[in-house]
């Protein structure tokens, strides 16, 4: 068994968390800690890294709360980050590791919230497989609706209508910075109404974020005779391109405007990519799905990927022991 050493994160650790980052194989920005810390006032920090010999070879993302430990609730996805060499032997003992790190520090859960493998550079599945063995229990499950840019696409008859709808009526689509006005008149708004919430990211912070990361964070608004009627903020990593906020006024469906704007999306900023992923459409922690919104989803040719969360017994780590043979 090799030895690795554990620790938490700290700002000193800044720039080798950041390097090892931009070189993993199952990461993106969201991991860098320019976006983690946009909201650390509301999360104790947990983040670890794992050395071998003095080299960093995992970091794991996360927060505290209480005895349990999650991989960072204030991300889309996380899990144990790992670098393109990794090998399953090696991941067997750090993941080992870091369980029994944890269960000396007081904290007897770690709640798992995998990266969808399309965000990943190389297959890296081996946190799946050893949580198994650990006996940990998937205690939700996310149904995400993508499409695979690289095939045909199935687009239904009324979305391509939708579309071609906008296109006539003359939309015009800009990336004009005006983001303030999108939260303000349409995504504050709609979310009040209809959800009774609000956006977790302020205009202040999407803002920063967007100066932080100009690669990686745009938005688009959509006008019609100069008047605001939608707009979405998009999240692109290398390979993947999601909406992370979309909203229309009242007249959206008569005007077609999110049609019209997914479609650009989707043929023109996706370009070159390798999907687009319009994100889960559940309620009640993933155990409904809201049928109509899914079906809009699938009618520009997406279909289902599954996002796991693990709830796993750090006092487990003992089971690794004799998994091989």
């Amino acid at each position: 068994m090799k030895n690795y050493t554990v620790r938490r994160y700290t700002l000193e650790d800044y720039a080798i968390w950041n390097a090892f980052i931009s070189a993993a194989k199952n990461a993106t920005f969201l991991f860098h800690r320019d976006f983690m810390e946009y909201h650390k006032d509301r999360f104790e920090d947990f983040s670890l890294l794992v050395f071998e010999n003095g080299k960093l070879v995992s970091v794991l993302p996360a927060n505290r709360v209480g005895a349990t430990v999650y991989s960072h609730q204030g991300l889309t996805y996380g899990g144990l980050v790992l670098l393109p060499k990794s090998k399953l032997y090696d991941t067997i003992y750090l993941f080992q590791s870091v369980l029994k790190f944890l269960s000396d520090n007081g904290v007897s859960k770690l709640f798992l919230k995998q990266i969808p493998s399309i965000y990943c550079r190389y297959s890296s599945d081996e946190i799946n497989y050893l949580a198994h063995i650990c006996k940990g229990e998937v205690v939700m499950k996310h149904n995400v609706s993508v499409v695979t840019l690289n095939q045909d696409r199935l687009i239904s008859k009324s979305r391509r209508e939708c579309v071609n709808r906008g296109k006539k009526l003359g939309l015009e689509i800009r990336e004009d910075g005006k983001i303030d006005l999108f939260w303000n008149e349409l995504l504050i708004p709609n979310l009040s109404a209809k959800y009774n919430s609000k956006p977790v990211h302020s205009v202040a912070e999407i803002t920063k974020l967007m100066n932080n990361f100009p690669d990686n964070i745009r938005h688009f608004n959509v006008y019609n005779d100069s008047k605001l009627v939608c707009g979405t903020t998009i999240f692109i990593t290398d390979k993947v391109v999601k909406p992370q906020y979309i909203s229309g006024n009242e007249n959206n469906n008569e005007l077609g405007s999110i049609d019209f704007l997914y479609d650009f999306l989707i043929n023109d900023v996706a370009k070159g990519k390798d999907y687009f992923d319009f994100g889960p459409s559940h309620e009640n922690n993933g155990l409904q799905i809201v049928k109509n919104i899914n079906f809009w989803k699938e009618s520009f040719g997406a279909h289902s990927l599954i996002q796991d969360f693990y709830e796993i017994k750090t006092s487990n780590f003992e089971m690794l022991d004799s998994i091989l043979i």
